[in-house]
């Protein structure tokens, strides 16, 4: 078994931060200056420029070393069944190369990247089940 450079509760965190991005809908009325309790608060749930959960999630990717984003990318990429888990070196390679000076915008590029990483996690035996349910 590979060994990740980064710990299953970066990736958990990860996760649940991209899932509230997933949650996110696309910016219904750019032009609307009310009030936001007029419009029901429903400005919460859509992608704007500013969003604080993009701004969270590109802060903590920054923060990690390029081994921890490559482990974030390949584990994605492991996860959508791009390769096995047998060849997770040319994974973590080829994301150095490829994509860590982009990994925040990668990632959140990416349709389901929440559900890839967990899935790709799983391939290690670890579960977020547990940072969930601690953490939400």
């Amino acid at each position: 078994m590979p060994n990740l450079s980064i710990s299953s509760e970066q990736v958990c965190y990860l996760i649940v931060k991209t899932r509230e991005f997933d949650a996110q809908d696309v910016n219904t009325d750019p032009g609307d200056s009310s009030n936001p309790s007029d419009d029901k608060m429903i400005s919460v749930l859509e992608d704007h420029a500013d969003n604080p959960v993009v701004q969270e999630v590109q802060a903590f990717i920054d923060a990690l070393s390029d081994d921890e984003q490559a482990d974030l990318i390949a584990l994605m990429q492991l996860g959508r069944g791009d390769r096995d888990i047998d060849e997770w070196e040319a994974l973590h390679n080829e994301a150095v190369r490829e994509y860590v000076d982009r990994t925040a915008a990668y990632l959140l590029g990416q349709p389901l990247v929440s559900d890839y990483l967990e899935e790709g996690l799983a391939q290690f035996g670890f579960s977020c089940a547990e940072f969930e349910s601690d953490h939400l």
